[in-house]
Protein backbone atom coordinates (compact mmCIF):
# COMPACT_ATOMS: atom_id res chain seq x y z
CA UNK A 1 0.00 0.00 0.00
CA UNK A 2 1.55 3.28 -1.03
CA UNK A 3 0.81 6.67 0.36
CA UNK A 4 0.26 9.64 -1.87
CA UNK A 5 2.18 12.75 -0.88
CA UNK A 6 0.01 15.42 0.58
CA UNK A 7 -0.79 18.16 -1.91
CA UNK A 8 0.27 21.60 -0.74
CA UNK A 9 -2.85 23.71 -0.16
CA UNK A 10 -3.62 26.52 -2.57
CA UNK A 11 -2.10 29.86 -1.55
CA UNK A 12 -4.42 32.09 0.44
CA UNK A 13 -5.11 35.72 -0.34
CA UNK A 14 -4.55 38.32 2.37
CA UNK A 15 -8.10 38.20 3.80
CA UNK A 16 -8.06 34.39 3.96
CA UNK A 17 -4.59 34.46 5.51
CA UNK A 18 -5.84 36.88 8.17
CA UNK A 19 -8.74 34.53 9.02
CA UNK A 20 -6.33 31.60 9.15
CA UNK A 21 -4.04 33.51 11.52
CA UNK A 22 -6.90 34.56 13.81
CA UNK A 23 -8.08 30.94 14.04
CA UNK A 24 -4.53 29.79 14.79
CA UNK A 25 -4.27 32.38 17.57
CA UNK A 26 -7.68 31.26 18.85
CA UNK A 27 -6.36 27.73 19.33
CA UNK A 28 -3.35 28.80 21.41
CA UNK A 29 -0.99 31.70 22.12
CA UNK A 30 1.80 32.18 19.61
CA UNK A 31 4.77 34.45 19.17
CA UNK A 32 5.18 36.53 16.02
CA UNK A 33 7.87 34.14 14.75
CA UNK A 34 5.70 31.06 15.33
CA UNK A 35 2.76 32.63 13.50
CA UNK A 36 4.95 33.68 10.58
CA UNK A 37 6.33 30.14 10.35
CA UNK A 38 2.79 28.76 10.33
CA UNK A 39 1.53 31.21 7.70
CA UNK A 40 4.54 30.64 5.43
CA UNK A 41 3.07 27.25 4.43
CA UNK A 42 -0.18 28.89 3.34
CA UNK A 43 1.16 31.53 0.93
CA UNK A 44 3.10 31.42 -2.31
CA UNK A 45 6.86 31.63 -2.07
CA UNK A 46 8.74 34.82 -2.77
CA UNK A 47 8.11 38.51 -2.30
CA UNK A 48 4.32 38.30 -2.74
CA UNK A 49 3.91 35.74 0.03
CA UNK A 50 6.21 37.65 2.38
CA UNK A 51 4.27 40.87 1.76
CA UNK A 52 1.01 39.13 2.72
CA UNK A 53 2.53 37.73 5.90
CA UNK A 54 3.95 41.12 6.91
CA UNK A 55 0.60 42.84 6.24
CA UNK A 56 -1.33 40.28 8.31
CA UNK A 57 1.18 40.42 11.20
CA UNK A 58 1.07 44.23 11.19
CA UNK A 59 -2.75 44.18 11.27
CA UNK A 60 -2.79 41.64 14.13
CA UNK A 61 -0.28 43.72 16.11
CA UNK A 62 -2.39 46.87 15.64
CA UNK A 63 -5.41 45.00 16.98
CA UNK A 64 -3.36 43.63 19.91
CA UNK A 65 -3.97 40.02 18.89
CA UNK A 66 -0.24 39.55 18.52
CA UNK A 67 2.15 40.99 21.11
CA UNK A 68 5.47 39.28 21.89
CA UNK A 69 6.12 41.00 25.27
CA UNK A 70 2.62 40.09 26.49
CA UNK A 71 3.03 36.57 25.08
CA UNK A 72 6.36 36.14 26.89
CA UNK A 73 4.98 37.45 30.19
CA UNK A 74 1.94 35.21 30.02
CA UNK A 75 4.02 32.20 28.95
CA UNK A 76 6.51 32.70 31.81
CA UNK A 77 3.73 33.14 34.38
CA UNK A 78 1.96 29.96 33.24
CA UNK A 79 5.17 27.89 33.24
CA UNK A 80 6.05 29.21 36.69
CA UNK A 81 2.58 28.76 38.25
CA UNK A 82 1.44 25.53 36.60
CA UNK A 83 4.57 23.54 35.83
CA UNK A 84 6.85 25.05 38.49
CA UNK A 85 9.69 25.45 35.98
CA UNK A 86 12.92 27.32 36.63
CA UNK A 87 14.07 30.47 34.89
CA UNK A 88 16.56 28.74 32.58
CA UNK A 89 13.96 26.30 31.20
CA UNK A 90 11.44 29.08 30.48
CA UNK A 91 14.22 31.08 28.80
CA UNK A 92 15.04 28.13 26.51
CA UNK A 93 11.40 27.60 25.58
CA UNK A 94 10.81 31.28 24.80
CA UNK A 95 13.97 31.37 22.72
CA UNK A 96 12.80 28.30 20.78
CA UNK A 97 9.51 30.09 20.13
CA UNK A 98 11.41 32.95 18.50
CA UNK A 99 10.96 35.65 21.11
CA UNK A 100 13.61 38.39 21.08
CA UNK A 101 16.39 37.84 23.66
CA UNK A 102 16.01 41.32 25.19
CA UNK A 103 12.27 40.70 25.62
CA UNK A 104 13.03 37.34 27.23
CA UNK A 105 15.51 38.77 29.74
CA UNK A 106 13.21 41.67 30.70
CA UNK A 107 10.24 39.33 31.09
CA UNK A 108 12.10 36.74 33.15
CA UNK A 109 13.69 39.35 35.41
CA UNK A 110 10.20 40.65 36.19
CA UNK A 111 8.56 37.22 36.50
CA UNK A 112 11.19 35.69 38.78
CA UNK A 113 12.24 38.72 40.86
CA UNK A 114 10.17 37.84 43.96
CA UNK A 115 10.38 34.05 43.59
CA UNK A 116 12.58 31.81 45.68
CA UNK A 117 14.21 29.39 43.25
CA UNK A 118 14.66 26.80 45.99
CA UNK A 119 10.97 26.93 46.97
CA UNK A 120 9.99 26.66 43.29
CA UNK A 121 12.33 23.68 42.85
CA UNK A 122 10.77 21.97 45.86
CA UNK A 123 7.29 22.56 44.41
CA UNK A 124 8.53 21.12 41.11
CA UNK A 125 9.73 17.99 42.90
CA UNK A 126 6.44 17.75 44.75
CA UNK A 127 4.51 18.14 41.50
CA UNK A 128 6.54 15.29 40.02
CA UNK A 129 5.96 13.21 43.20
CA UNK A 130 9.65 12.92 44.03
CA UNK A 131 10.34 12.10 47.66
CA UNK A 132 13.60 12.37 49.57
CA UNK A 133 16.01 9.94 47.91
CA UNK A 134 17.17 6.90 49.85
CA UNK A 135 19.99 5.84 47.52
CA UNK A 136 22.33 7.21 44.87
CA UNK A 137 20.06 6.19 41.97
CA UNK A 138 17.10 8.15 43.36
CA UNK A 139 19.37 11.14 44.03
CA UNK A 140 20.59 11.10 40.43
CA UNK A 141 16.99 10.95 39.22
CA UNK A 142 16.06 13.99 41.32
CA UNK A 143 19.11 15.90 40.03
CA UNK A 144 18.25 15.12 36.40
CA UNK A 145 14.66 16.20 36.96
CA UNK A 146 15.75 19.51 38.49
CA UNK A 147 18.29 20.17 35.74
CA UNK A 148 15.61 19.54 33.09
CA UNK A 149 13.30 21.82 35.08
CA UNK A 150 15.73 24.70 34.56
CA UNK A 151 17.05 25.15 38.09
CA UNK A 152 20.57 26.32 38.92
CA UNK A 153 23.16 23.87 40.20
CA UNK A 154 23.48 25.89 43.42
CA UNK A 155 19.80 25.40 44.17
CA UNK A 156 19.99 21.69 43.34
CA UNK A 157 23.02 21.33 45.61
CA UNK A 158 21.24 23.09 48.51
CA UNK A 159 18.23 20.77 48.18
CA UNK A 160 20.47 17.70 48.15
CA UNK A 161 22.26 18.93 51.28
CA UNK A 162 18.97 19.43 53.17
CA UNK A 163 18.01 15.88 52.19
CA UNK A 164 21.20 14.62 53.84
CA UNK A 165 22.39 12.96 50.66
CA UNK A 166 25.67 11.09 51.16
CA UNK A 167 28.90 13.06 50.82
CA UNK A 168 30.17 10.86 47.99
CA UNK A 169 27.02 11.57 45.95
CA UNK A 170 27.41 15.31 46.56
CA UNK A 171 31.07 15.09 45.57
CA UNK A 172 30.17 13.22 42.38
CA UNK A 173 27.55 15.83 41.53
CA UNK A 174 30.00 18.65 42.31
CA UNK A 175 32.58 17.05 39.98
CA UNK A 176 30.05 16.80 37.15
CA UNK A 177 28.97 20.40 37.75
CA UNK A 178 32.52 21.80 37.56
CA UNK A 179 33.22 19.78 34.37
CA UNK A 180 30.07 21.17 32.73
CA UNK A 181 30.87 24.76 33.72
CA UNK A 182 34.51 24.50 32.60
CA UNK A 183 33.50 24.44 28.93
CA UNK A 184 35.84 24.01 25.97
CA UNK A 185 39.37 25.31 26.33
Amino acid sequence: MSFKPRKKPDPLDEAQLYEYAVKALGRRMRSVTELKRLMRNRVEEGETGNAKIIAVVHRLEEQHYLDDPAFAANFARLRQDNEKLGKRRVQQELSRKGVNSSTISTTLDTAYENVSEEALARKHLERKRIKQPTNEKESARAVRLLVRGGFSTGTIFRILKTWNVSDETLTAFETIDTEENAGPE
